[in-house]
C-alpha cells in the first residue's frame, strides 16, 4: 500500500523535474544562440576548464556520463570551431588532452552567467537554494547508486 500511495506524488515530481529541465535548457539555449554554441558545448568547456591539465577525453566522458566516441566527436567539432585544441601527450600516444583556446576562454568569460536563470531562480531565498541543492544532491546520489546496482545485476 505504501508504494501505491507514493507512486502518484513521485510521478508528479518526475513530471515537474522534466518540465523544469526542459524550460531551463530552452532558456539557456536561447541565450547562447548569438554565440553559436550549444548547452552541451558550454558544459564541456566548463568541464575542460575545471579539469585543467587533467582534461582528457575519457575523464570528460565520465563526468558528462556519455560514451567516449560521442565526446570524441563533440571535441572534434569544437576544435574545428576553434574553441578547444586536442593535444597528444606523446607523439604516438592515443591519449588526447583537451585545452581551451583563447577563443574558448573568451567565450566562457562572456557567457559565464545566465541572466534568465538568475531571474527565474531569484524567486528562491538563499536558504531555499541551499535546501533544494541538498535535496537534489541526495536524489542524484541515490540515482547513481541505483543505476550502478542495476547494472551489476
Amino acid at each position: 500500500m505504501g508504494n501505491q500511495t507514493l507512486s502518484e506524488p513521485n510521478f508528479k515530481l518526475w513530471l515537474l523535474f522534466a518540465s523544469i529541465h526542459h524550460k531551463m535548457v530552452s532558456l539557456r539555449e536561447n541565450e547562447l544562440k548569438p554565440y553559436n554554441i550549444t548547452t552541451g558545448q558550454l558544459r564541456m568547456l566548463r568541464i575542460i576548464e575545471s579539469l585543467g591539465s587533467k582534461a582528457i577525453l575519457s575523464e570528460v566522458a565520465k563526468i558528462v556520463e556519455r560514451k567516449l566516441d560521442v565526446i570524441s566527436r563533440q571535441a572534434s567539432m569544437m576544435e574545428k570551431d576553434g574553441l578547444i585544441t586536442r593535444i597528444r601527450d606523446k607523439p604516438k600516444s592515443s591519449l588526447l588532452r583537451l585545452e581551451l583556446t583563447d577563443k574558448g576562454q573568451e567565450l566562457l568569460k562572456t557567457i559565464n552567467s545566465s541572466q534568465g536563470l538568475n531571474e527565474v531562480l531569484s524567486v528562491l531565498t538563499e536558504k531555499e537554494r541551499q535546501q533544494m541543492s541538498s535535496a537534489l544532491k541526495r536524489v542524484l546520489t541515490k540515482l547513481n547508486k541505483y543505476s550502478t546496482e542495476k547494472h551489476e545485476n
